[in-house]
């Protein structure tokens, strides 16, 4: 195995609470079956802060926002279960960052597989997606992201990542139904 589809924050309280973020579900509840089938590892990446916020960063508004957000994002909560099939040759990693690698150990598990590869899928654009892409690229994995695989509450900022910024770093943009 040298691939890897990780979908990351693609979970009940972002879909429920962001309309943007349910578009991204259908292209990727086609490519999942496709994708286990060819062999790819598939990773899901959740989003979850602690209740008690032993976990938030001192002054930052944003994390302090989804705190405040209560079950969407509290970690145990029906807000952080994966809004995907799930099957248990799946990965699922927690993370508390925008990255999915940041403080996790996805890099641990794709090594174990001896994953060089990867397709990144998820929401926000702009900030998970992004920030896994710049990430995953550091670490030394190619990138492709699926265009219709993720999202942004901007489309304008969507369109922007995924026609300028991310072809700018030699990452590969292709829609789920183009990605094998």
């Amino acid at each position: 195995m040298t691939t890897a589809l990780i979908i990351g924050d693609v979970q009940r309280g972002i879909t429920s609470s962001y309309p943007f973020a349910r578009q991204v579900i259908p292209p990727l509840a086609e490519l999942l079956p496709r994708a286990r089938t060819a062999g790819a590892l598939v990773a899901f990446v959740r989003f979850a802060v602690r209740s008690n916020g032993a976990d938030l960063p001192p002054g930052n508004a944003m994390f302090r926002t989804f705190h405040e957000a209560g079950d969407t994002f509290h970690e145990g909560s029906a807000g952080t279960e994966i809004d995907l099939p799930v099957s248990d040759e799946d990965v699922v990693v927690l993370k508390r960052r925008a990255s999915a690698f940041a403080g996790t150990d996805l890099d641990l598990v794709l090594r174990a597989a001896g994953v060089d590869t990867l397709a990144i899928a998820g929401v926000a654009t702009s900030a998970m997606v992004a920030a896994t892409c710049y990430d995953a690229a550091d670490r030394g994995y190619e990138v492709t992201v699926l265009r219709d695989g993720c999202a942004d509450d901007d489309q304008a900022m969507h369109d922007f990542f995924m026609d300028s910024v991310f072809p700018s770093r030699g990452f590969e943009v292709v829609p789920c139904a183009g990605w094998s």
